[in-house]
């Protein structure tokens, strides 16, 4: 591949992802409150982030399958086209008000948010080693444009929707058709493949993620690999469970959807906006420095939450804001570190069953997240989160210590 074709491609990527992030944003702001119109209880209100969350799981292992035998581009597409048909199928489901539909659509939605992230794989495949972290957090920061607008977008989307007959809440999953472009993006336009057959297969070796020929793979690629899913996974459950919680906590407190909508927006937009820097401080300075930056912004992000009066939208945007920057430090440099770990012949396999991980993380997050807000309220929820993030920075210092103290925090 050319200098100039992957440059190409990481701009078609990029577009891809300004496309499908207002498909991403559709079910994070409105899921959890239709759960709690249809299902009639705070209490089950996480059942959607974590049935989509799971769905993401089956999603991220056929992708992951999928590029490893025939390439990035059909793997992507077909995630996406999974993530249209689950968001008409939400949109069916409300009008009809049928739990028994909504339950596996959302579980097909997920497809498309798990397609969402697998693509910064993909821009992982078209840098250098010395520069994979801004190419992973320039896909993941193209994100934001359609992650923004999304949330934005519940009042035009919902008055749609009730013009067609279809309840309010059901509108931004209409969004569908951002899935729907991206797939097109992608098919037409992600030529050359990423990952062509001479890599997806045992060829030459790729500088530091290679073992020696006919081992397995290193001790120190085993703890960058460890290392690496453990931080993803707890920042991703504690960004689930925090984040779903948050519309319902705010309509408990009187406030609207739109309302519910700018908070979680702004905090979509801290999920990916810092990703440039992110990505340049991953390269510069090491992914375990980021990881352990992770682990305390998101104890932050849960103190703030936690002692935030019920009634200041301010004090939990800024907890939500924190929230969403912690856990963009926690994916990028999570991501440099699987990664790095692995060799090209197994890259993408390996990653799918990463991202299985971070998805099951993510349910678990959504399943336990409704109860715990029911039964002890918003504040012990926050704190209960704070707490699992701080986990991260051991996990990063002893990773770091392993490796032999390189750029170690």
């Amino acid at each position: 591949m050319n200098g100039a074709a992957p440059r190409r491609l990481l701009a078609v990527l990029v577009f891809s992802q300004v496309l499908s992030g207002a498909g991403l944003a559709a079910g994070i702001t409105v899921g959890a409150l239709l759960a709690e119109d249809m299902l009639g209880s705070t209490g089950l209100a996480g059942v959607p982030s974590a049935l989509f969350t799971a769905g993401s799981a089956l999603g991220a292992v056929a992708i992951g399958r999928l590029s490893q035998r025939w390439g990035r581009r059909p793997g992507l597409v077909l995630g996406y086209g999974a993530g249209v048909l689950g968001s008409l199928g939400v949109v069916a489901a409300a009008a009809l008000n049928s739990v028994l539909l909504l339950f596996p659509s959302l579980l097909v939605y997920g497809a498309g948010t798990a397609t969402n992230l697998m693509a910064r794989y993909a821009g992982a495949e078209l840098a250098p080693p010395d520069r994979r972290g801004r190419a992973v957090s320039t896909v993941l920061f193209a994100t934001t444009l359609g992650a923004v607008a999304g949330p934005n977008l519940v009042t035009v989307t919902g008055d749609l929707a009730l013009a067609w007959g279809v309840p309010r809440l059901a509108g931004p999953f209409l969004l569908a058709a951002a899935f729907g472009a991206a797939a097109a993006v992608l098919a037409c336009l992600l030529r050359p493949e990423p990952l062509p057959p001479e890599r997806r297969a045992d060829g030459p070796p790729d500088d530091r993620t290679a073992s020696p020929a006919g081992s397995g793979p290193t001790a120190g690629q085993r703890r960058g690999l460890a290392a690496g899913t453990a931080v993803m996974l707890l920042t991703q459950l504690v960004m689930i469970a925090l984040m779903t919680m948050t519309p319902v906590h705010l309509r408990a407190h009187g406030h609207g959807t739109e309302t519910a909508g700018l908070v979680i927006a702004l905090h979509v937009g801290a999920m990916f906006l810092p990703s440039p820097l992110t990505g340049r401080w991953v390269d510069r300075a090491g992914p375990h420095r980021v990881a352990v930056a992770s682990g305390v912004t998101l104890l932050a992000a849960g103190l703030l939450a936690a002692l935030a009066p019920p009634h200041s939208v301010p004090g939990l945007t800024v907890a939500l804001v924190l929230l969403g920057v912690g856990w963009n430090f926690g994916l990028v440099s999570g991501t440099a570190l699987v990664t790095e770990a692995l060799p090209p012949a197994r890259r993408a396999a390996s990653q799918g069953l990463v991202d299985v991980g971070i998805a099951l993380a993510g349910a678990t997050g959504g399943m336990a997240s409704g109860p715990l807000l029911a039964t002890s309220g918003f504040p012990v929820l926050a704190l209960v989160c704070g707490v699992l993030a701080a986990a991260v920075v051991p996990v990063a210092v002893l990773a770091a210590r392993g490796d032999g103290g390189a750029r170690c925090p």
